[in-house]
């Protein structure tokens, strides 16, 4: 057992058990430092070029409505002889030496997942030389003094110059159809660039014409088309270079139409790219196969790691409208159609929509149809398990338990015939037949049928102990269409005894961790 959850079991002994009857919904707590995942970019920085910056950020596993106290200490020792590193943030810090000292403090009832730790600016000294790199060593403490630390890394490199050529470009295509679009990119420093990469993010009309080999490439089911391609080519100061003339995009037949689509291609030197990776890396891990694509000199034409100086001119923003008459329509979903049990037993219920076509729906565009099923509890029954994709409805926290109503939802991309489903988990506290509601709300597009935007499944609830083995109107039972069953019998008992257990010990502040449950099924 962990030593901050020790502290704090040992601590509720000798409380007494009215609180434990509180604590029947999970409760929120403040996450120890060990509990945390931390990410802090790593930098490449020229000298004579901008700063950057480096912030840690921490990252809970599940929701949290208070994060408490913390001290973040900032070891700058193995970058001192190359890099100025600097508090940017608005958290106090003070400098001992190589050691930058910060305090955190979060607000109460700050229910978000993750917080800023510490703010922090990286300039390379103008005595560096490319290739320097050290580490900056994170040391995190939380209030009852359990640790953790993390690392980044801070690199000097060589400053060049990579400019796009194209800045902004217009494009309409058609259901089904390909354009071309030919990318240049430049070199407007005084230094050869050695070696480069494209990224390329837009939305789902700009599916890629081709899967090459030189190029990786975001997952067949994402609702964003996302790819990065790498070239080994030498652009010369004053030189450029341009994709193939099989470079290209292919509207999906899927897409809805009309509809609008932005895209971004970027021109990164490798350095950089894995600079950008290092905190938040793009979704992509499927290798294309089909030849490789080139980038072909176009102009006139030491490798040190090379980090570019200027970032403003990297981009060609592109804006593609596609036209036709496309539209989709969802139903919604809850199962099991009746879920009965015994009061105090805890029942599985599930809430989603499937996508009856044609157009797939929940993409990236300006027209596509973004359903969020929305799921409204009697009273008598209490979530006791909900999704991390699901929020209590006007509060918004995701996660969490003993809300009357809940808005789930999630960037998946759903293809004709597909459905989402969200699990929750309900303890049926009073005897009776009730009904959940479960209503789908739109972000954006119009659902060609509203008239199944919704669903209805009654919840019988019974005292004296009802079936062990009760049936659904969907011919499942009364668990979960998996065909589980809801906790009742000798499984009630036993939960029961274990929460006399608890109640005789008072023991209080136990934390339930939430897991989170959605499936996606095609």
């Amino acid at each position: 057992m962990p030593k901050q959850l020790a502290r704090r079991w040992l601590a509720g002994f000798g409380v007494v058990g009215v609180l434990l009857a509180a604590s029947a919904i999970p409760a929120f707590a403040a996450p120890a430092a060990e509990d945390l995942d931390f990410y802090a970019k790593d930098v490449v920085v020229a000298p004579g070029g901008p700063a950057k910056g480096s912030n840690l950020f921490a990252r809970t596993r599940t929701s949290t409505m208070e994060w408490g106290e913390y001290t973040v200490k900032v070891d700058r020792s193995k970058v001192a002889g190359f890099a100025d590193v600097r508090n940017a943030g608005s958290n106090p810090c003070t400098d001992s030496g190589a050691i930058l000292t910060c305090k955190v403090v979060a607000e109460e009832n700050d229910y978000y997942t993750y917080i800023t730790m510490v703010n922090l600016v990286v300039r390379a000294k103008d005595s560096a030389t490319p290739d320097q790199q050290g580490e900056l060593k994170f040391t995190v403490t939380d209030a009852e003094g359990g640790s953790t630390t993390y690392h980044s890394t801070v690199s000097i490199g060589e400053g060049v110059d990579l400019a796009a050529i194209e800045q902004g470009l217009q494009l309409t295509g058609v259901l089904g159809g390909t354009l071309n679009v030919p990318l240049t990119v430049a070199n407007r420093g005084e230094k050869a660039v050695h070696d480069v990469v494209l990224y390329f993010e837009g939305g789902y009309g700009f599916g890629p014409s081709k899967r090459y080999k030189n190029c990786e490439y975001s997952p067949a089911d994402a609702f964003r088309h996302a790819f990065a391609c790498r070239f080994p080519n030498t652009i010369e100061p004053g030189g450029a270079a341009r994709l193939d003339s099989s470079f290209g995009f292919t509207v999906p037949t899927d897409d809805p139409a009309p509809n609008g689509h932005t895209g971004v291609a970027h021109w990164y030197t490798p350095a950089d790219w894995e600079e950008s990776q290092s905190f938040n890396p793009t979704r992509l891990g499927q290798q294309g196969t089909e030849g490789e694509l080139r980038l072909e000199p176009v102009g006139p034409q030491s490798r040190s790691r090379q980090t570019d100086v200027n970032d403003q001119n990297l981009s060609t923003v592109m804006r593609l409208q596609v036209s036709g008459d496309q539209g989709a329509e969802v139903a919604a979903l809850g199962t099991p159609a009746t879920a009965t049990g015994k009061v105090g037993a805890t029942v599985p219920l599930k809430v989603g929509y499937v996508n009856n076509g044609p157009a797939a729906v929940d993409v990236d565009g300006a027209k596509d149809l973004r359903a969020r099923p929305e799921l409204s509890l009697p009273s008598g029954v209490t979530a006791v398990r909900v999704p991390m994709t699901c929020s209590s409805y006007g509060d918004w926290v995701p996660g969490k338990p003993g809300a009357k109503k809940y808005r789930c939802g999630e960037h998946k991309r759903l293809a004709q015939g597909e459905k989402i489903e969200y699990e929750f988990e309900l303890r049926l506290d009073e005897a009776g037949t009730r009904a959940a509601q479960v209503r789908l709300t739109f972000d954006t597009g119009v659902d060609l049928n509203p008239a199944n935007d919704s669903a209805t499944i009654t919840i019988i609830a019974s005292a004296d102990g009802g079936s062990e083995n009760p049936g659904g109107d969907d011919g499942q039972g009364g668990g979960d269409t998996d065909g589980s069953l809801p906790i009742t019998g000798a499984k009630a008992g036993l939960t029961a005894g274990i929460g006399g257990v608890l109640l005789a010990a008072g023991a209080v502040g136990f934390v339930v961790a939430r897991r989170r449950k959605t499936r996606f099924v095609a």
